[in-house]
């Protein structure tokens, strides 16, 4: 039986267990919160939708209870908390290690075999602080957040090229945020070099808007996305428990590839049955790799942050 767990039922959380329900990824999710009957009751609601949405999948929901999780195949971690007025952003980091350690520390206990999938805040520093509790390899914890961009960036180019956004196939690079790398070169609509289809002025328009997308969306609701993250994190899943080996690129821990070392990056990956079957290693250019060098000193200088904490 596959067996997902998703850990915070929060907006993103939930909208992942409902994906992995409704497109029937897993024969049982299981979602855990901290908070008293919030994932049971999300938990209910998605399994009362079985019969409309037609779909199998179980949806069980426990309030910190992790025996409930035990032998899961794929752990989501979504827990932690927002960034609130007046923190910092080591304020931040300290509070989510804290709490992303305690959740890894359960989840191994409990499905030591698991592939640990991470969506917390900080994104690429979460990814470190999973890492080092688990003590996995690093291709069982992974970082979902170039899967999100690249679809951000993807909407904004259907939608500026007017055409379904099913066509375009694009690659995005770095840290989570605004030292991501785009790589327009590697970005094909049909086949075709998007470069022959749309100027360079409105390309790099859509580039910076993908850069501060989560940001536009924090500004037009007061709290961040939900529904593409959720579902982002879903397809990770799929792809890892039905071993269908796409193309994704994803946070791990780089050793030596792209001749970074011991930094937490996204680049793009084969994600299987395994977790990162393979780091496929683009052949970038000067520009791209001064981008790269730039994203590697900002994730660098946050990873340095947790070092100094007493989480670890």
């Amino acid at each position: 039986m596959t067996k997902v767990t998703v850990v915070g039922a929060g907006n993103v959380g939930a909208t992942c267990a409902d994906v992995l329900a409704y497109r029937e990824i897993a024969e049982e999710i299981v979602l855990v919160d901290i908070k008293e009957g919030v994932a049971e009751g999300k938990a209910l609601d998605i399994w009362q939708k079985a019969p409309i949405n037609a779909y199998d999948s179980r949806t069980i929901g426990s309030t910190n209870d992790y025996s409930k999780t035990a032998g899961s195949d794929v752990v989501v971690i979504t827990s932690g908390l927002p960034r609130k007025p007046g923190m910092t952003r080591d304020d931040l980091i300290e509070t989510n290690a804290g709490i992303v350690k305690m959740v890894t520390e359960n989840v191994v206990k409990h499905s030591p075999e698991a592939i640990i999938i991470i969506v917390s805040n900080p994104l690429d520093v979460m990814t470190y602080q999973a890492h080092i509790t688990s003590k996995k390899p690093k291709t069982k914890v992974i970082g979902m957040a170039g899967i999100l961009d690249t679809a951000r960036y993807r909407a904004f180019l259907a939608e500026e090229l007017d055409i379904s956004p099913k066509e375009i196939q694009a690659i995005l690079m770095g840290g989570h945020g605004d030292t991501m790398v785009p790589l327009p070169r590697y970005t094909t609509v049909a086949g075709i070099p998007v470069t022959e289809l749309i100027a360079k002025d409105k390309l790099d328009a859509i580039i910076e808007r993908t850069k501060f997308g989560g940001g536009e969306l924090v500004k037009l609701m007061g709290t961040s996305a939900w529904y593409a993250p959720g579902a982002a994190a879903a397809q990770m899943v799929e792809s890892i428990v039905k071993n269908q080996k796409r193309v994704f690129p994803v946070c791990i821990k780089l050793d030596g590839e792209y001749g970074i070392d011991d930094c937490y990056l996204g680049v793009p990956v084969i994600l299987g049955k395994n977790g990162i079957e393979k780091v496929i290693e683009l052949d970038l250019n000067n520009e791209e790799k001064a981008l790269l060098e730039v994203s590697r000193t900002h994730v660098k200088e946050v990873m340095a942050v947790l070092d100094k904490l007493a989480v670890k």
